[in-house]
């Protein structure tokens, strides 16, 4: 009975197969867990160190400071082999988290000097850095599997993947619950043993399955910084990707900022907006889990990608249309971590998924650009809606509004994407 369940929800697995993705499953948990950690540190430490008035601008500086970023990793991914950017990638953040978590104890810089002020540096590095973990080390490792997997073995691992490491995305914020407790320097330098942890994972995978059958270069030759910028832009395929990618940040980003400054003007300590920000993400890990679980491979494997593709914007528009309505806090609340929920549980394996009909550099150059500088630029737009209202008493309304515009544009460009792959695969044929 269990088996016939597994079945309908997983599919068939090789043993193989099962090896792999749990590998694969247990280093995006540490992944996970070291942002579930960073990101309500982040948003809280800015609003207290810096102010919560500047939030928008650290999001709007986050889009610049990203675009050198991503220039220096498209030359990494031309320099060394695919694995190694992790190794790359994370001594680096191991370096900058134990600064950043040296900086705040210090009486000046740091958590003893309670007031805010724009000129305050450390909150504005905490934030980009942060800000860059999540566009760059999310691409690489998706990128990565996605070199390695074909479009069958994906339905049935890809979800296998979110729903594990969920567990990660529990655990960051529930010790961010415990701020008060721990620490939040000590969190930092959690976060730090967490990337090591995951450049010893990365290893061992290598190490279980060799190099040669991880990479395969459609390429000899090195294209470039720009390469996966120009095919971006030259191919509608991968612009219809790129929106399905960036268009609900914009979304999700309004509903945000007021959720962050209905909790700033809620709570007293900043160590309480930390746990009130845990205690957030970690209902949208539950809903995300649970759907991961029990719901997208079966809708992958049923019903496909186009369908797939199109049920989260139809349910972001269900949600902006009762914040219209019922623009509580609690509607808030409900609709952010149902729509974050869904999109790490649904929208992300769905979009990874559309990737492997595609050449090397798109998937590791161009991915890293619409996960980079798309994120930043969509999350930008959001921030930027949210500066201009933010004195606004009708910036719910004008929100929505905007919203479900935006919602129209994805739903047809998801619709186009969904019927395009399917035709490659069928075809056979790749984008380069």
């Amino acid at each position: 009975m269990l088996e016939k369940i597994w079945h309908m929800l997983w599919g068939t697995m090789s043993r193989e197969e099962v090896k792999k993705f749990a590998f694969l499953t247990l280093i995006f948990l540490f992944i996970t867990a070291t942002y579930g950690l960073l990101h309500p540190l982040k948003e809280a430490l800015f609003v207290r160190i810096v102010g919560r008035l500047f939030l928008p601008y650290a999001k709007i500086a986050s889009f610049f400071f990203t675009i050198p970023l991503l220039l220096i990793y498209a030359k990494l991914v031309d320099s060394f082999k695919k694995h190694q950017l992790f190794y790359i990638l994370f001594c680096s953040y191991i370096v900058t988290f134990l600064g950043i978590a040296y900086a705040l104890t210090l009486p000046a810089v740091g958590l003893l000097n309670t007031v805010t002020n724009p000129n305050r540096l450390i909150g504005w590095v905490l934030y980009l850095v942060v800000e860059s973990f999540s566009s760059l080390v999310f691409s690489l490792f998706w990128s990565f599997v996605v070199s390695i997997t074909n479009v069958a073995s994906a339905e049935r691992g890809y979800p296998f993947i979110i729903a594990g490491s969920q567990i990660g995305s529990l655990t960051g914020p529930e010790m961010a619950k415990r701020a008060t407790s721990i620490g939040i320097p000590q969190l930092i330098v959690i976060s730090s043993l967490f990337s090591a942890f995951i450049i010893v994972l990365v290893k061992l995978f290598i190490t279980r399955f060799p190099a040669q059958e991880v990479a395969k270069p459609t390429t000899k030759q090195a294209t470039g910084a720009f390469e996966g910028l120009r095919l971006l832009v030259t191919k509608p395929y991968l612009m219809g990707i790129f929106a399905i990618s960036t268009l609900n940040e914009i979304i999700q980003n309004i509903i945000e900022y007021n959720v962050i400054i209905k909790a700033d003007q809620t709570y007293k300590t900043t160590e309480n907006v930390v746990e009130f920000l845990g205690m957030l993400i970690q209902s949208q890990t539950l809903i995300a889990f649970l759907v991961s679980f029990l719901g997208t491979s079966y809708l992958l494997r049923n019903f496909g990608i186009t369908f797939s593709l199109l049920l989260y914007p139809l349910c972001s528009a269900v949600m902006v249309i009762c914040i219209f309505f019922t623009p509580s806090m609690w509607t808030l609340f409900g609709a952010l971590i149902l729509l974050k929920g869904l999109n790490y549980s649904l929208n992300t394996p769905c979009k990874e998924i559309l990737y492997i009909q595609t050449s090397t550099d798109i998937k590791f150059k161009t991915k890293s650009w619409i996960d980079g500088f798309g994120r930043r630029l969509t999350k930008t737009v959001g921030a930027s809606f949210n500066a201009l209202f933010a004195s606004t008493k009708n910036i719910v309304a004008y929100s929505s509004l905007f919203s479900l515009g935006i919602i129209g544009v994805w739903i047809t460009l998801a619709l186009f994407v969904g019927i395009t792959n399917d035709r490659l695969i069928r075809e056979e044929k790749i984008i380069e």
